[in-house]
Parts: C-alpha cells; structure tokens; sequence
C-alpha cells in the first residue's frame, strides 16, 4: 500500500477514427475535496505527438474528486481542414458534434489514475488505465 497523501493522475487520446495519438488537445484539470466542494481549477496542459499529457498538476491533499476537460473542438477542426481535400464534405456540415469532453471520476490518497480517452469525431470513451 502506498504511503502518499494525495492521488495523482495522467491521461493520454488515441483517436479511434484514424487510429493514432490525438496531438494538441488541451486538457483542464479539475480537483475538489468532497461531493459537496466547489471544483478548483488546478491547470492543465496539451497532448503531445503521442497523444499523452504528461505534465498535469499535481492534486491537493484531500481529494475525493477529479475533473477532465478535454478540448476537442479545435483538434477535430484542424483535422478536418488538414483532410478535406482528401475526404468527401462532412455529413454534418462541418460542425464537431461533441466540442468538449468532461470526465469525472472519483479517487483515493496513493493510488495513481490513468484515465485515457477514445475519442472520434461521434463519439467517445473513457476507462481506468494502468
């Protein structure tokens, strides 16, 4: 059992629709202390070209909760301007149907959350990784 005070967290994107990393997506991280606590916003960082955000802040002592938000809108219009002379038009006339994804999970002191996203321009998932 770990002797650490606080939970800690790392996330990575692998967008499904193409099979690789989802490069220069913004992520926002979130933390409370109780069900009931107001969210404090703690920073964040981006994706880098493996998809992985490897430098999230660290959470306060006394976490019960966590938040990420997953800025996807510009990352799927980029794509979607880099491939539109490869591509047929878009059945949605352009618009990303999901602009943000938010996960909320809850955590414990020690234990390291892993929390990647599967992400595609109509959908996604999220799980517990390692």
């Amino acid at each position: 059992m770990s002797t650490s005070t606080t939970a800690s967290v790392s996330t990575h994107i692998l967008d499904t629709s193409i099979g690789r990393p989802a490069e220069g997506v913004a992520i926002q991280l979130s933390a409370r202390s109780g069900r009931d606590a107001e969210w404090q916003a703690l920073g964040g960082s981006a994706t880098d070209a493996d998809g992985r955000c490897k430098d999230l802040p660290a959470l306060p002592e006394g976490t019960t909760h966590v938040r990420l938000d997953f800025a996807v809108e510009s990352y799927f219009e980029k794509k979607q301007a880099d491939a539109q002379q490869d591509a047929p038009a878009n059945r949605d006339s352009g618009a990303v149907f999901f602009p943000e994804v938010a996960i909320t999970f809850a955590v414990k002191p020690g234990e390291h959350y892993h929390v990647p996203l599967l992400l595609n321009p109509f959908g996604y998932s999220v799980y517990r990784g390692s």
